[in-house]
């Protein structure tokens, strides 16, 4: 896999089927590696190891109700009372982050409710503190 703007892990990493699976330490299992899921897990990792964000705030590709349609987030993290904290979008290193990956992140949000929303490729990463009604988004500096 593509080296990302992150830092280095040590994943367990197996073949089987002929497929590449990771280990996932938050869902406790292994999961099929696809360039979204090489960003998932150096995301986590980084939050996890560099920022000490604990493991078991985490819920990964959580189900979300979005109007009629079912979504799934890609990383929810949630503050010591429950309440969701960060929502983050992971996309594939090779895609360019538009303003499309902003709006599906703070579409997501409006059901979520978290206070920060983050959006990375593995390459670049954005966080903002999320808009109240009629407000702008803050870009953060850092997780």
């Amino acid at each position: 896999m593509k080296p990302l703007n992150l830092p280095a892990a040590d994943f367990k990493i197996k073949k089987l089927d002929g497929k590449v699976w990771i280990f996932d330490g938050v869902r406790k299992k292994f999961v099929v590696l696809t360039p979204e899921e090489w960003v998932r897990q150096h995301f986590i990792n980084y939050l996890i190891v560099n920022h000490n964000y604990p493991r078991s705030l985490f819920r990964i590709e959580g189900s979300l109700a979005y109007n009629t349609m079912q979504k799934r987030s890609d990383i929810l993290v949630f503050d010591r009372n429950g309440k969701p904290w960060m929502l983050i979008e992971c996309k594939s290193p090779d895609i360019k982050l538009s303003q499309n990956a902003f709006n599906q992140a703070g579409m997501y949000n409006m059901t979520v409710g978290a206070r920060y929303v983050a959006v990375t490729n593995g390459m670049v990463h954005y966080c903002w503190l999320a808009p109240k009604a009629g407000e702008a988004g803050i870009f953060q500096e850092d997780f």
